[in-house]
Formats: C-alpha cells, sequence, structure tokens
C-alpha cells in the first residue's frame, strides 16, 4: 500500500523506523544503500571533450587544414603572406568553437539552480535525539524536525503536525499554501496527498514531526532534476541549418580545392604555385565570416527584442521564435493581469456589481463582508502598509475594506487550511457574540455543507430548489470568465470538536472574482491568427472560466472549440492526443505541469515548432522540451529562468508575439545577409579557375580574399541583419519546418546571377590595368611586380564596390531597391562607409599595401568600375520585375 494511505504509526513501520528515529548504525547503513540526498547529475562528457568536439567538427577540420597548410606554405615560401592568412583562419576557428561550446555547457546552470532550492541542514532524530546534520546525509526512515521558514529535504511523510501549511509551488504549481496532517489519505497520487511533504517545497507556517521515505534521485523533485538534464532539448532550426550548410559548403571546398591542385600538377603548374592555389579555391569557397556574422546578427536581435521587454537566453532561439507555429500559453498573469478584483456578487437570488449591492451588503448580508474580510490566509507586511499573498484573496480583503472601512477586525484562533482536495479553507475568529468560522471554496465543495442561506429577511432553510438556483448562478458567473466562490458561516460553540466546525454551515452568497485580460490581449490574439501561429490556453482554472477567458481574449471564436481536462488528457493514447490536437482552436484546464509536457511533445511529433511558457520549477522539463522555452521575468522562478530560451520581463502574452515578429524578421535576414555574402564567392573563386586554365597571373590572393570575408563584406552584412519587419510580415503563415534557409533559389540568385555579374566586374579591371601597363598573354610577372599589385588591387576593389551596390539589392527579393526607401536602414550607410575607409587603407596606405599585396589605384581605374555597379543594379531590378509578374 502507498505510504500515504497508511496510518502514522504503519508509515514508520514499513520505513522500519520508529518517533525516535533511526540509530546511528542503522542510518549509516541506509547511506551506503540508498547514496547521498543530492540531485541526481545524469553522466555528461567532461568540459574538455564538449569543448575539443567544438573544434573538430567537418567545418572545423577544414580550416585547420587551410590554416597547417597556410602555415606551412609559409615556412617553405616566406614573405608570401599565408602566415597572416594562418592567424586569421585559427581566429575564425576560435570564435565559432567557444560560442557553440558555451551553448552547449549552459545546460548545466540549469542543474544548480534545482540543487539551490534543497537545503544545506536539516534537523533529525537520532536514537530520540536532535542533531543538525547535512541534508545530504539524509537517508530513508530519518525523522524529521520542520518547523516555518524551513525548506523541506526529502519526500516525507507527515507523522505529526500542528497548524502546517507548506508552498508547494516548486513541485506541483500550486500557487495557493497547502495544509498539511498526520491523517491517512485516499488520495491516488502523492501530489495530492495532504500528508505528503515533497522536496524542494517550504513550510509557511506550524510545525511539523515527518518520516523521510524517498531521498536524491528517488524524490518527485529528484525526477523534476532528471528531466530538466535528459528532456530533449531540441538542436534549434538555425542550429542544423548552419551544420547542414557547413557540411555542405566545406566538403564542396575541399573537393575543389583537391581537384584543381590535381589540374594544377597535370597542366604543369609548380607544387608550390599549386598549393597555393589549392589553399585558395577552399578559402575562397568557405565562407568564413558566416558564423560569425550570424552570431552578431542575432545578438543585435536580441538587444532589438530586450528593448521590446523579451530577453533572450540562448541566441538561436531569435530564429526559431520566428518560425513557431503553435504555442502554449499560461492564463494567469501572462493572458491576464493577475490582479483580480471582485465583479460581480450574488445574494439570494439578486446578481449585481457590489456598489450595486452595497446597501444588502451593510445589512442582512453584512457576514460577506466579515467572511471576506477575514477567511483568508495573506500576511500583512507592516513596514509596507500592504498584505502580501494570493491575488484572489487580496481582492476579497479590498472589497470589504471598501464596503466598510471601519469594519472591526477579529482575532484568528484556529484555521482549516485550504486543500485542493477539499477545495476550500476556513478560518476561527473570536467575535464579541462568541466564536465564529468564516469559510469560502468552490460551490460544489461549500454546498454539501450549508443546510441554510442568508437572505434579506434572514436565515432560511436551504431548499433544493435554492441548491438549484446557486448551481445556475454559479454557471452563469463562469461563463462571464469569473472565478466562482462560495461564502459561508456559523457559530461555533467553545469546545466544539474541529472535525465537526464546517457541518451546518450558512451560505451567506457567491463571488464572482475577475482577472481581467491584459488589453494588449486580443489585438496580439488577432495578430497571431493572421500569422498562421494557434494559441492554446493551458491553466489550472475551471473549464468553464477558462472557457470564457479565451473567449473574450479571442482565442476563441468557433462553437465548439476542444476544451480538455487534465483527467481527460490523461486518458488519451499518443495517437488520439495527436488527432485532438488538429482541433483549430483549444483550451485546456485543470492541467499538471507534466502533461504541459506531453501536450509539447504530441504537438512536436505533428511536427510543429512548439512555444510554450513556464514560471515553475514543475515546468522546466517542458521548458527544456519545447522548441522556445519561455519563463516569466516577473513571477517565474530561477529554474524556470534557466531553463528557458526567452524571457519576458513584463510577463505579457503581447511581448512573445512581439519576439515572434522580430525572429521572423531575423529569418528573412538571415537569407538576405546570406545572399550577400555568398555572392561574393563567385568573384574570389573565378580568379583562380582564370589562372588555373588560362595561365594568366593570378587576379586575386588568399590573404584579399580574407580581406572581402572578414574585413570588407562584415560591416554591411551585419546591417542586412538589422533590416526592420516588413510591414505584412505577421499576415504571412509560418515557414515550414523543413524549409531550408539556403534555398536553391537563393543559391541561383548568389551564385549563378550576382555572382558571375560581380566576377565579370572584377576580370575586366584585372585585365584593365594589366592591358593599360603593357602586359601581354603569357608575360610571367613577379609577386612583388607594382604592375601585378595594382592588377590584383583592382581586383579587389571591383569586388568591394560592387558589393556595396549589392547590399541595396539584397534588402528583398522580389521589391525593386527604389521601393524599399533609402533611409529604411541606416545602418548600412555606417556599413558602407566603413567598407569604403577599408578598402582605402588597404589600397593607400603603406601597411595596408604590405599586408595585403596591394598597390595605389588611380581614379581612372574607380571610374572603369561604375558602369559596372549600375550594370549589376539595372540587370537585378530587371530580373525581381520578372518575378513580380509570375
Amino acid at each position: 500500500m502507498k505510504i500515504h494511505r497508511l496510518s502514522a504509526e504503519d508509515a514508520l513501520a514499513s520505513l522500519r523506523s520508529r518517533r525516535e528515529g533511526l540509530s546511528r548504525a542503522e542510518a549509516a547503513a541506509r547511506l551506503r544503500e540508498y547514496g547521498e540526498n543530492r540531485v541526481e547529475r545524469l553522466a555528461r562528457p567532461p568540459w574538455y571533450r564538449l569543448l575539443a568536439k567544438e573544434f573538430s567538427h567537418l567545418f572545423a577540420i577544414i580550416l585547420w587544414l587551410a590554416a597547417g597548410l597556410a602555415f606551412f606554405s609559409e615556412w617553405r615560401e616566406p614573405g608570401q603572406g599565408m602566415a597572416a592568412l594562418g592567424w586569421a583562419v585559427l581566429g575564425v576557428i576560435a570564435v565559432n568553437g567557444l560560442f557553440s561550446f558555451w551553448q552547449e555547457y549552459r545546460a548545466e546552470a540549469v542543474l544548480a539552480k534545482l540543487e539551490a532550492l534543497l537545503p544545506q541542514a536539516v534537523t533529525v532524530l537520532r536514537e530520540g535525539e536532535r542533531q543538525r546534520l547535512p541534508a545530504s546525509r539524509l537517508v530513508p526512515g530519518d525523522v524529521v524536525l520542520l518547523r516555518e521558514g524551513d525548506e523541506v529535504p526529502a519526500d516525507c511523510r507527515v507523522v505529526e503536525a500542528f497548524g502546517v501549511r507548506a508552498n508547494m509551488a516548486a513541485v506541483t504549481g500550486e500557487s495557493l499554501p497547502k495544509g498539511r496532517d498526520a491523517e491517512p489519505s485516499t488520495a491516488d497520487s502523492l501530489l495530492d496527498a495532504k500528508n505528503v511533504l515533497l522536496a524542494g517545497t517550504s513550510i509557511l507556517a506550524g510545525e511539523a514531526l515527518a518520516v523521510a521515505f524517498a531521498t536524491g534521485r528517488h524524490t518527485e523533485f529528484g525526477r523534476i532534476a532528471r528531466l530538466s538534464q535528459s528532456a530533449d532539448e531540441r538542436r534549434s532550426p538555425l542550429y542544423l541549418e548552419i551544420a547542414r550548410l557547413s557540411r555542405w559548403i566545406g566538403l564542396l571546398a575541399a573537393l575543389l580545392g583537391a581537384v584543381f591542385f590535381a589540374v594544377g600538377q597535370a597542366i604543369g603548374q609548380p607544387f608550390w604555385a599549386s598549393l597555393i592555389f589549392a589553399i585558395g579555391i577552399i578559402v575562397a569557397n568557405v565562407p568564413e565570416g558566416l558564423l560569425p556574422t550570424v552570431t552578431l546578427s542575432l545578438a543585435m536581435a536580441a538587444r532589438r527584442m530586450a528593448r521590446r521587454r523579451a530577453l533572450v537566453r540562448h541566441l538561436p532561439a531569435v530564429e526559431t521564435l520566428g518560425g513557431a507555429t503553435v504555442i502554449l500559453s499560461d492564463k494567469t498573469g501572462t493572458l491576464t493581469q493577475n490582479r483580480m478584483a471582485v465583479e460581480r456578487l450574488y445574494l439570494a437570488g439578486r446578481e449585481g456589481a457590489p456598489q450595486a449591492l452595497a446597501p444588502l451588503l451593510r445589512q442582512a448580508f453584512a457576514a460577506v463582508v466579515d467572511i471576506a474580510g477575514h477567511c483568508h490566509s495573506l500576511e500583512w507586511l507592516a513596514g509596507e502598509r500592504r498584505f502580501s499573498g494570493d491575488p484572489m484573496e487580496k481582492a476579497l480583503v479590498a472589497l470589504a475594506d471598501g464596503l466598510a472601512p471601519e469594519r472591526p477586525r477579529y482575532a484568528r484562533r484556529d484555521e482549516v487550511p485550504f486543500e485542493m482536495e477539499r477545495r476550500r479553507m476556513a478560518t476561527l475568529h473570536a467575535t464579541p457574540t462568541g466564536l465564529r468560522l468564516y469559510g469560502k471554496g468552490a460551490l460544489e465543495a461549500m454546498l454539501p455543507l450549508c443546510d441554510r442561506m442568508q437572505t434579506e429577511a434572514g436565515i432560511v432553510p436551504l431548499t433544493p430548489a435554492e441548491r438549484e438556483r446557486l448551481l445556475a448562478a454559479e454557471a452563469s458567473l463562469a461563463e462571464q470568465g469569473l472565478r466562482v466562490l462560495a461564502l459561508a458561516w456559523r457559530e461555533v460553540a467553545e469546545g466544539e470538536a474541529k472535525t465537526g466546525w464546517e457541518a451546518g454551515l450558512i451560505l451567506a452568497g457567491l463571488v464572482g472574482l475577475a482577472d481581467p485580460p491584459r488589453p494588449d490581449v486580443p489585438q496580439a490574439m488577432a495578430t497571431c491568427k493572421a500569422a498562421g501561429i494557434r494559441v492554446f490556453m493551458v491553466t489550472g482554472d475551471h473549464p468553464r472560466t477558462a472557457l470564457a477567458v479565451a473567449r473574450q481574449i479571442g482565442l476563441v471564436d468557433s462553437a465548439q472549440p476542444l476544451l480538455m481536462t487534465g483527467p481527460e488528457l490523461r486518458r488519451l493514447s499518443p495517437t488520439q492526443l495527436q488527432l485532438a490536437l488538429d482541433a483549430p482552436e483549444a483550451v485546456f484546464a485543470r492541467l499538471s505541469a507534466d502533461q504541459k509536457l506531453t501536450l509539447v511533445q504530441a504537438l512536436q511529433a505533428k511536427g510543429h515548432i512548439v512555444a510554450v511558457t513556464g514560471d515553475g520549477v514543475n515546468d522546466a522539463p517542458a521548458l527544456r522540451a519545447a522548441d522556445i522555452g519561455v519563463a516569466m521575468g516577473r513571477s517565474g522562478t530561477d529554474v524556470a529562468r534557466e531553463a528557458a530560451d526567452l524571457v519576458l520581463l513584463d510577463d505579457h502574452f503581447a511581448t512573445i508575439v512581439a519576439a515572434i515578429e522580430e525572429g521572423r524578421a531575423v529569418y528573412q535576414n538571415l537569407r538576405k545577409f546570406l545572399t550577400y555574402i555568398l555572392t561574393s564567392n563567385i568573384p574570389e573563386v573565378v580568379p583562380y579557375l582564370a589562372f588555373v586554365l588560362f595561365k594568366i597571373p593570378l587576379p586575386l590572393t588568399v590573404i584579399q580574399i580574407l580581406a572581402v570575408d572578414l574585413g570588407t563584406d562584415m560591416l554591411p552584412a551585419l546591417a542586412l541583419g538589422a533590416e526592420p519587419p516588413h510591414p505584412g510580415l505577421m499576415r504571412e503563415p509560418p515557414r515550414r519546418r523543413g524549409e531550408r534557409l539556403l534555398s536553391w533559389g537563393l543559391i541561383q540568385r548568389a551564385y549563378l546571377f550576382l555572382g558571375l555579374l560581380e566576377a565579370a566586374a572584377a576580370m575586366a579591371a584585372f585585365f584593365h590595368v594589366l592591358e593599360r601597363g603593357g602586359w601581354h598573354a603569357g608575360q610571367v610577372l613577379a609577386w612583388d611586380d607594382p604592375l601585378y599589385l595594382e592588377a590584383t588591387t583592382a581586383t579587389l576593389a571591383a569586388i568591394v564596390v560592387m558589393q556595396m551596390v549589392n547590399v541595396f539589392l539584397c534588402r528583398d527579393p522580389r521589391q525593386s531597391v527604389f521601393r524599399l526607401g533609402w533611409l529604411g536602414n541606416r545602418l548600412i550607410y555606417l556599413g558602407l562607409a566603413a567598407e569604403l575607409i577599408m578598402i582605402l587603407v588597404i589600397a593607400y596606405t603603406d601597411a595596408g599595401n604590405r599586408v595585403f599585396g596591394t598597390a595605389p589605384l588611380d581614379l581612372g581605374v574607380w571610374l572603369y568600375l561604375l558602369p559596372f555597379a549600375g550594370a549589376v543594379l539595372l540587370l537585378e531590378e530587371a530580373r525581381k520585375a520578372v518575378v513580380r509578374k509570375r
């Protein structure tokens, strides 16, 4: 039999323990058998292996190879600038590897936060003596003494309890304090048993003697910790796409390098010339600036999101969020304001607003005011002169204070604390006329306990007809989106047994409390629908209340949405659940945290990109399993925030929608700057092909390629990454989960159109300078020949000039550059200014000439390039015009 169903004595006996505790020998033996009471750490590779992995994947290996060949070439043929190339490539490897390692290692922070919730020391009884021990030394069967303010160190069965109230939110997600006693429980689950204290929870009031029955990984808290570490933290679509792109480009670069090394040897090129050529092909095809540019672009988007009150903890999540197809959102505090107020009252057949019924509340129904003002578990903060606690109870006290500011405050003598099983609470107070019990709770929990009711004429018997009217009134209030409570009271005789206090109550009335939707939520819901994003509400509230709120905010429009409770969901098989999730609108009520994880996994199995909100420790597995975990910044726990990818600093649902818009813009911007940086690969490769096939001087050196990839291209590419969302972005459907960032259309545009145009300009500039200097076909030029240096500089300058035009062309793949507005992205002009300064420094300074093997260009060369810049603009505008007409 489960331990919570046993009596206290039987529970002790089942653990072979006793009230005076274990002996020292027994405790030592059990410590050896069960191990220390710690959060289990699943086996993870050591940090140095994680670090090594980020420097040994295919993309990194190709770059290592290129760097190694560069250093080897410098050793054999000094003075060719190959050492500078090698160091530059090593810098790229370091930046990419360290960033990826940091993202991989971050999971350890979640475990650290979980461990911080467990106490460091605990008071136990050993052989009848009190001892203060490290919590890690606790074993099953230990008898633990707990009092107000203590953290519970293990899963414990209460043996004795004196006014115990516990905060179970860290494990169960329930925000209200829970009473605990030593009586056997009939609940099916430990989570619902009122005689169990779970590890990671805390004692708010009272004292308890309890026996530990589960420690370490065997506790409910340990199960959550295990899930938080082992939940499938899915690779973001961006991560997978960049990895695929890196493999594809890396293999292509290596293959081309090997092929053209062989070609060079076959046509009689010297070995070192062929090797330098092969390195050039590899370097030209590998976009070394891709990962740093992506990372910086995501960081800039994260800063923009932060200004919109969304803090990004995991950079790839910026882009993933833009692909979200489903949002699982909590209700209270996210869709609503979590500022409850009494909206309606039902008093013996009369329903109305509190102010409209104020005369009745001050006379015949004065008990309603007394119950609202006294029956609560709020904490009075004397220094701040306010109550702290549940917003619902604060709303009831505010009602009482508003109607009767000078009302008497009666001293509390005892209480029957709130229980989820009972769904009610009561407090006992000393009044001038004697002891009086004030109670509140769900109507279905209170109504069976009442045999009388308050009316204007006085107290009358509660008839079956009145009971039906009360149930109808509750349904009416719930359909308005109100949380409904029944208030009741009775006189209690001095010395009357506590077990009989709640019998024979007098029903005073019903209270309907509203938690108003946030003002911006309806518009955010409309935006989600226009964007093709489905929003499912996940709440612990009554199904009718949840559905009513869903209708108020526009989440539900249809007459028959999917309305499912936790018990109903638990009865479904995975296949049945996936079929049920085909419903276009859904509300999930009375749901537990583990069921939220079930929903996430079911939606992902259907191919959705899922964003899920959460605030408790018990939400951590769902937050980690989701494609995007969204934690609450104000109300969330540290564990939830550490497990999440995104933290809402204001807890607003509308902030998620704003972040999705930013995420969509990031995806579009990634494609824009991918087009931009891949375009320059072709004018970098073509010179090497011409060098081998036509036996001309090499038009572009390897170090000059890096000047483009890691220098002049970087800032304009970043500016493209900062493009604002276009107005119709949130009226487009989400992209398909399998949609490629690097599509065939993008490759065609970058490589086969824009790239070829730039390559033509670059080669024309090279031959223009050579021809002007008297060069003829077959003539060999030394590496340091002034004519050769000027010609390669012209090639480099042509690529830069064409890219300065290309940055405007890449702002949109369809719209004309003349319709986008010239001042929509001022960062482009900063990027162009930086690009211009870089090429001028490279071409006209001694240091630039020495490092990059360049020479100054005269004005005629720059003028020669202008027609090519104009041509690429006109040809791209013509292509866009054709695309728009399709």
